[in-house]
């Protein structure tokens, strides 16, 4: 019997979308290296694997070469000081968390923590949210279970009693690597065909889907549990 306790969502492309000043900071970062700017679209690409894998495939760098840390640094540092000069809400976003109301909400990101707090408060919601788990606050992001372990021990609920909101391929696996209810957003950055070959509890077309899913889940435990 599922028991939901907690959501956990994604950032970028679940609920805001932060494109245009990803970018901005991305190609900020790639001039100052005396390399050429690259197309918005271009970057957008690498969204979602935390900023030193997105400046590695912006730089034509690997994860691990010497050369990316200072890129990375110029990156966090102007994404820092502009964090959401054209970033928006994603369409639903705001009306599903105000649905969400007495439910323990979590980010989990593979953003920095620090960025993805900035940007947070920054967008007067850091309050809304339990915890913030980014980039770096585990040995590994997502698509590992780490993020998830970190989320559920914050906030003392079990793992199989969270449910994870994302729009990457990295939120459904890193859910059900630690057996969390997954529901996938498709209004994001992924492609529908990426998502189902990640095996996703759910797949919803838009935010606004999400509430009404949540309150089946918890009523028919609800169900159960009278009948006990």
């Amino acid at each position: 019997m599922f028991s939901p306790r907690a959501l956990a969502f994604d950032l970028d492309g679940t609920l805001i979308d932060t494109r245009p000043d990803i970018a901005a900071a991305c190609n900020h970062a790639l001039v100052l290296s005396g390399r050429r700017e690259l197309r918005p679209e271009v970057i957008a690409r690498y969204v979602g694997d935390g900023a030193r894998r997105l400046v590695a495939r912006a730089a034509g760098l690997t994860d691990v070469d010497a050369e990316l840390d200072p890129i990375v640094e110029s990156f966090v540092a102007y994404y820092l000081e502009h964090p959401v000069v054209h970033t928006t809400w994603m369409p639903h976003a705001q009306a599903m968390l105000d649905a969400l109301q007495g439910v323990p909400l979590a980010v989990c990101t593979n953003k920095p923590s620090t960025v993805a707090e900035r940007v947070l408060r920054t967008l007067g919601v850091f309050d809304r949210f339990a915890t913030v788990v980014g980039g770096g606050d585990t040995p590994e992001g997502k698509p590992s279970g780490q993020p998830m372990e970190l989320v559920a021990s914050r906030l003392d609920v079990p793992c199989k009693a969270m449910i994870i909101i994302g729009d990457g391929t990295q939120d459904v696996l890193a859910g059900r690597a630690v057996g969390a209810r997954t529901i996938a957003v498709s209004c994001g950055y992924t492609s529908v065909a990426d998502l189902r070959r990640a095996n996703p509890d759910v797949i919803v077309d838009t935010l606004a889907e999400v509430a009404p899913i949540v309150e089946r889940w918890r009523e028919s435990t609800v169900r159960t549990r009278s009948l006990v």
